[in-house]
């Protein structure tokens, strides 16, 4: 499978960005609960959840890329 540099940057970055992303909302959810406002309990159960599975997804997209699109695995085209 073929792909463009410019496209596997741009999906590994966003990837990478998502990660942080959530990274940081666990991080926030968990040391600095009080930053996250006057929230009920579900919301903060909602708020954890999502932060997970954007966690999930971003590690998973990382994977992904890094099994089929990796730079020394297949030829990427200019």
């Amino acid at each position: 499978i073929k792909m463009k540099q410019e496209l596997y940057e741009m999906l590994k970055a966003e990837a990478i960005a998502d990660k942080n992303k959530a990274l940081l909302s666990l991080n926030l959810l968990t040391n600095h609960p009080a930053g996250i406002g006057d929230h009920s309990t579900k919301d903060y159960w909602d708020n954890a959840t999502e932060a997970l599975k954007l966690l999930a997804s971003a590690d998973e997209r990382l994977e992904i890329l890094e099994k089929y699109f990796n730079e020394g695995k297949i030829n990427l085209t200019d």
